[in-house]
């Protein structure tokens, strides 16, 4: 099985965007909650019964064929930081780093899918794509689905559908979500019609870790409310669409911002340059902040295209617990937000003062022949 130093030591691809189409939409993600029949759901079992369905769960995940040399561990033999890191990775979610005896985390080399035992539900499943690959990470995830339940038997109701823990997710099971940078709606005070317009037509809108989180650096999750009454590709296929009509608008509004004001534009941008590659010390939010106003640089041409790419991986190597596991022990704020600013400097050394010819609309060799977005 693999250790957790390796786990970390080599994020995924959807993690550094190095497969991502570097637009608006950073990553996609599939959730399938699942039971076992004759079994207490987690909130109501005793200790003894979450132990039980755990004997019966993680051999069978691990036995999958997506889970070969996985990384499978029992929460309660992780620290609070480790457990904080998968979180801020998003592997696991927060309410099941709360929990300990019984519970557990299976999770494939790559990262792409992970596997929560005895969260809320006995079992939930997540594939995560970069870009807006719902319908792959889907399909993905379907088939090891599939051949799980070869293995163990599922709670299911010809009527109802899968039962769940929550009644939200009755029925498919199915929460599928998408990541997006949003900068230029923000920027033209678009944000707001363009969310209550999605929440309007029944999906959930939420910060960066998901329900209950503030959206930090610009970044938007958008997943679907109903489980119930739909098959998954209805489900799919409408948020596809929603998702990428979010993305269109974002796109349409940055090019907006670069017609009408490109000087506002790459002020902020250079504002937000000059004090990643100077500050000492810097706060989680500020750092997101100002990250994402230089992934749009990168998007618009201002830096070199792979500026996208160190922008992805510096928003998760920033956040509190890699802080922490990046320097082997336990760190007062101020010393959190020193270390934060000396990682922004260090790797941002090599990246040059922003281009003022994108301001300028003069012609640059930053993007390739059709790409810049000026010219659409």
């Amino acid at each position: 099985m693999m250790r957790f130093s390796t786990l970390i030591r080599h994020p995924a691809d959807w993690m550094t965007g190095a497969q991502a189409e570097h637009g608006a939409v950073l990553t996609s993600r599939i959730r399938l909650a699942r039971n076992l029949r004759g079994h207490s759901f987690p909130g109501w079992a005793k200790r003894d019964e979450r132990t039980e369905t755990l004997a019966v769960l993680r051999p069978a995940v691990e036995e999958l064929s997506a889970m070969k040399d996985a990384f499978s561990r029992e929460l309660g033999d992780l620290t609070p930081v480790q457990k904080q890191v998968l979180v801020e990775r998003h592997l696991i979610s927060r309410e099941h780093a709360a929990r300990g005896e019984g519970s557990a985390a299976v999770i494939e080399r790559r990262q792409s899918f992970s596997i929560m035992i005895n969260e809320e539900d006995h079992l939930r499943m997540q594939a995560i794509r970069p870009g807006l690959r719902l319908t792959e990470a889907f399909d993905s995830l379907s088939a090891l689905d599939s051949e799980l339940e070869k293995k163990v038997e599922y709670a299911f109701d010809p009527t109802l559908g899968y039962l769940t823990t929550c009644p939200t997710n009755l029925g498919t099971g199915l929460r599928a979500s998408a990541m997006l940078h949003l900068p230029g709606l923000v920027l033209s005070d678009q944000i707001g019609p363009v969310l209550q317009a999605v929440a309007k037509i029944g999906l959930a809108v939420r910060g960066l870790y998901g329900e209950g989180t503030e959206s930090l650096g610009n970044l938007y999750q958008m997943s679907n409310q109903s489980t119930l009454g739909e098959s998954e590709e209805t489900i799919i296929t409408r948020l596809e669409r929603v998702i990428a009509q979010v993305a269109g608008h974002e796109q349409n509004a940055r090019e907006k911002l670069m017609e009408d004001d490109p000087h506002m534009v790459a002020d902020k941008i250079g504002r937000a340059y000059g004090v990643l590659r100077h500050a000492h010390l810097i706060d989680s939010k500020e750092a997101l902040n100002h990250l994402s106003l230089l992934r749009l640089g990168g998007n618009l041409g201002f830096f070199p295209a792979d500026t996208v790419n160190l922008c992805d991986t510096l928003l998760m190597d920033i956040q509190q617990a890699h802080l922490q596991l990046h320097a082997g022990m336990k760190l007062s704020p101020d010393h959190r937000d020193s270390i934060r600013a000396e990682i922004m400097r260090s790797r941002l050394q090599s990246l040059d003062t922003p281009d003022k010819r994108i301001a300028n609309n003069e012609e640059t060799d930053r993007f390739p022949e059709g790409d810049n977005p000026q010219n659409e």
